[in-house]
């Protein structure tokens, strides 16, 4: 089986900044078409450059949360691209939760916008998929991946929506997967950890020693660049991982084997 994604054409969500602009990027230098989304527009156009309409790369900047937001995007990928193969569920946020408060959102907030708004753009996107291959009779139809974290397995108060949503993402990509087993569309995730994302780096910034923290505690000693989790991503969205569905990637540096990390941060 080939790692190729040549050819294929793949949404990427939260694509104006870390793990999604990594992808992103990566996907396109391997030969894919890539439609970049993101609500920051500005963000966008800085990060991809001003050539986007001549090459292999689209940019859509709106809210997925919105319906008639995600049905635009297949849309506008349609429109530059003629097919959709390969989704990828990259936008997420980071945000704490007070536990004794009644008047916190974060659970609701975090599950609308990491979980739901993937399971939204995944109903639409395979359908999409199956449409485009009706005549098709074999071989694979789509592949979706989904970005969970390790944060789903552990527990830490100060991230309860976090958790909860990343363990919905989770049980999410289970049940899809098996809903379109036969329709040949295959739905992993990657559950990462320890990895640079832009809500990482961020917290970094404002907390300077959990760097310190994080890589004392991460068995490989280190933090990993965005750019570490585009093969694991690359893999689960090619041929190479065709006999794969369902399953949660982890990619820590082996943190979740030990995870003693007290900073509230993924």
């Amino acid at each position: 089986m080939s790692f190729s994604i040549s050819g294929k054409t793949a949404i990427v969500t939260g694509a104006a900044n870390g793990i999604g602009l990594s992808i992103a990027r990566n996907f396109a230098d391997r030969g894919a078409n890539v439609m970049c989304a993101d609500m920051d527009e500005a963000r966008l156009k800085e990060e991809l450059g001003p050539h986007l309409d001549e090459g292999n790369m689209r940019y859509f900047a709106g809210d997925l949360r919105q319906r008639l937001t995600i049905a635009n995007l297949i849309s506008a990928t349609i429109d530059a691209f003629d097919q959709v193969d390969i989704l990828i569920n990259a936008s997420r946020q980071v945000m704490t939760t007070d536990v004794l408060d009644v008047e916190d959102t974060s659970v609701e907030v975090l599950l609308e916008q990491n979980m739901m708004t993937s399971l939204r753009l995944t109903q639409q996107v395979a359908k999409r998929m199956i449409k485009q291959a009706a005549d098709q009779t074999e071989g694979p139809v789509g592949t979706i991946v989904n970005l969970s974290s390790i944060a789903a397995r552990s527990t830490r108060p100060e991230l309860m929506g976090y958790s909860i949503a990343s363990a919905a993402m989770e049980q999410m990509t289970r049940s899809m997967a098996l809903a379109l087993a036969s329709q040949r569309i295959r739905v992993n995730a990657i559950a990462f950890g320890s990895v640079m994302s832009a809500s990482l780096k961020s917290s970094m910034i404002e907390n300077s020693d959990w760097r310190d923290e994080i890589e004392k505690k991460t068995p490989l000693g280190r933090v990993a660049g965005p750019g570490e989790l585009v093969d694991a991503a690359q893999f689960l969205a090619s041929d190479a991982s065709a006999f794969m569905t369902g399953e949660i990637v982890t990619v820590d540096g082996g943190r979740s084997l030990l995870d003693s990390v007290a900073a509230p941060a993924h």
